[in-house]
């Protein structure tokens, strides 16, 4: 059992720090590069990377990370290692209301109304769009960033927490 639990764990370790990777690389290059080129050039980039973010590598990642945190915390439960189940159950948790809600019902809907959006051929047009456009979404994929970055240190507690249960230590 722990053998299982511990795959489960590593696996869950490996997703919430790839989508924590993820969101932070977003929080300090990406957008900061986009920020400095030409508004017309950022946005067209932008509509490029939300339309390609949609495979198979990003996936297990974005939508696996709280599927197999969940199955270590019940796996957790069942070895009888209850600091490991609540910091695993704890982490799918975060990560799926302020990972991947956040992305579904916030970063998403932005990301579809940029992409409908016709690049206007006026610079000052279209640095009002990606400067409409870039601030408000740069603070919510801070916050994913930071909620990502929470589960992945439970993730880390949590396997810390699985050790071959001891009796008491002579002095």
């Amino acid at each position: 059992m722990i053998v299982v639990l511990t795959g489960f764990a590593l696996a869950g370790l490996l997703l919430t720090g790839g989508i924590f990777g993820f969101f932070y690389a977003w929080v300090c290059s990406t957008m900061w590069g986009l920020d400095a080129a030409p508004p017309e050039i950022a946005i067209a980039a932008m509509q490029a990377m939300n339309a390609s973010v949609r495979n198979v590598v990003f996936a297990p990642a974005f939508f696996g990370t709280p599927v197999v945190l969940a199955a270590a915390a019940l796996l957790a439960t069942r070895a009888g290692r209850p600091v490991s189940a609540w910091s695993f159950g704890v982490a799918a948790l975060v990560y799926l209301v302020g990972g991947l809600l956040v992305t579904a019902l916030v970063n998403v809907p932005m990301n579809g109304a940029l992409g409908a959006a016709v690049i206007p051929a006026d610079p000052a047009a279209a640095r009002a769009l990606w400067q409409d456009y870039s601030a408000p979404w740069q603070f919510w994929n801070q916050l994913r960033t930071i909620v990502s970055g929470v589960a992945l240190l439970l993730v880390g507690f949590g396997l810390m927490a699985i050790k071959p249960q001891t009796g008491a230590r002579a002095g």
